[in-house]
């Protein structure tokens, strides 16, 4: 495995005050511990999407408030957690990641709280667009702390083992959130995510070293920050991988979008086999990550992602033509799906390593700018599912090809015929 400059080969260790000699043992950068850490920081945005989506009809009976305001905490949190993805990584990149990460989990784990306690939906309005803020931090900077630990091609295979780990808080997000809402009320979903940032600020403190060494910051200057995203705007192998990895991210959302209406209010599925199917396609998503990072360093990356982008646009377009066919059945769906979530697992980490090998200097600015583009359309394209809906299967499933196919297409136009990635 690659190894940042600047990093020693001994275990790494921080020390707890400038009078105390007493060394507090750390986890190495590289050991299997830190990337689970990593890994368990990058799950804070869909927990903190998914897991109160149970909770939501209670908690709009509970402070007197109508659903569409409800449905606005999860809007504003997406808004929130896009933009503070464009200022965190710009100052991780000056004063490290560690420090940042800390102030992001402590905003996290207050705003948290002030969404437990909230006495009416504004209170809750303001804590969730906070604890967006705070959250960012967590997948930006782990992105980025894998960039600073290994070279590109190790980091495709760290990133494919934190996708794995990351795939089951989708999975187990919206279970957990009901069991709490059964036994203890709505507010314990939140007391939960608090416990969480503690529990990661802890980590954090005592366990975890910082990851960027001091010969390798920037100033932190709006010049500065600038320069390099308009470095990275027009850097086209930033650009194609970024688009491969924001296409598919938007097929995946076009689904979260519309498919409860198409596959509950149309195919008549009941909650409980929607609930069945979704674990199906997560288990494809959670396969294709074991893929990825299994054969990273036996293919690498490009060929991968030739093989995802591949398999994403043939699984959407055989789901489009299905839907346009009128066979409108539910395995018509989640069959080509499953392979759609295989391929974007596989493409996720490998993407992610793609879009950042180029640019170490500025690996926490090119992981808020890849993070952000990727939220961004694939907003874009849920709200457009939602817009579109006809109430069939059409409209989201010629979404979820246009994701693939505009995934290969960034893949052939700009990074099979563009330059190459390297460390």
């Amino acid at each position: 495995m690659g190894r940042a400059p600047g990093h020693s080969r001994g275990p790494a260790r921080f020390f707890l005050s400038d009078d105390n000699i007493k060394e507090t043992p750390v986890l190495r950068l590289t050991s299997p511990a830190t990337i689970l850490v990593l890994a368990a920081l990058t799950a804070l945005g869909p927990l903190a999407t998914d897991m109160y989506l149970p909770a939501m009809p209670s908690m709009a009976e509970a402070l007197d408030t109508g659903p569409d305001q409800v449905q606005l905490t999860l809007s504003l949190y997406m808004a929130g957690f896009a933009l503070a993805q464009l200022f965190v990584g710009p100052v991780s990149d000056h004063f490290g990641r560690k420090p940042v990460m800390l102030a992001g989990l402590t905003l996290f784990l207050a705003a948290s709280l002030l969404c437990a306690f909230a006495p009416n939906i504004e209170w809750l309005l303001s804590g969730r667009f906070l604890q967006a803020f705070g959250g960012a931090a967590g997948p930006v900077l782990a992105r980025a702390a894998v960039r600073d630990i290994y070279d590109p091609i190790a980091a495709g295979r760290a990133l494919s083992h934190m996708a794995s780990t990351m795939a089951l808080a989708p999975a187990l997000a919206p279970a957990v959130g009901a069991g709490l809402l059964l036994f203890f009320g709505w507010e314990s979903v939140f007391l939960l995510l608090t416990i969480y940032a503690a529990i990661m600020l802890l980590l954090l403190v005592l366990k975890i070293p910082e990851s960027l060494p001091a010969d390798r910051r920037q100033p932190i200057t709006a010049g500065v920050i600038l320069a390099n995203y308009r470095l990275l705007l027009t850097q086209r192998s930033f650009m194609g991988y970024t688009l491969i990895n924001a296409s598919g991210f938007a097929g995946l959302f076009a689904f979260l979008s519309g498919s409860s209406f198409v596959l509950i209010e149309y195919m008549g599925l009941s909650p409980f086999q929607y609930g069945l199917g979704f674990i199906l396609i997560v288990a494809g998503f959670f396969s294709g990550t074991l893929f990825s990072g299994h054969y990273s360093q036996r293919l690498g990356r490009d060929p991968l992602l030739m093989l995802a982008s591949l398999m994403c646009a043939l699984a959407g377009t055989t789901m489009a033509v299905l839907a346009i066919s009128g066979v409108h059945v539910p395995w018509a769906i989640i069959g080509p799906h499953v392979i759609f979530l295989f391929g974007f697992g596989i493409m996720m980490p490998q993407s992610m390593a793609g879009a950042l090998a180029l640019n170490p200097q500025c690996a926490g600015s090119a992981s808020s700018l890849f993070g952000f583009l990727q939220m961004t359309i694939a907003a874009l394209g849920g709200a457009l599912v939602g817009r579109l809906h006809d109430g069939t299967s059409q409209t989201m499933a010629i979404a979820i090809a246009l994701g693939g196919l505009i995934s290969l297409t960034a893949y052939l136009g700009l990074i099979r015929r563009g330059p190459k990635a390297s460390s």
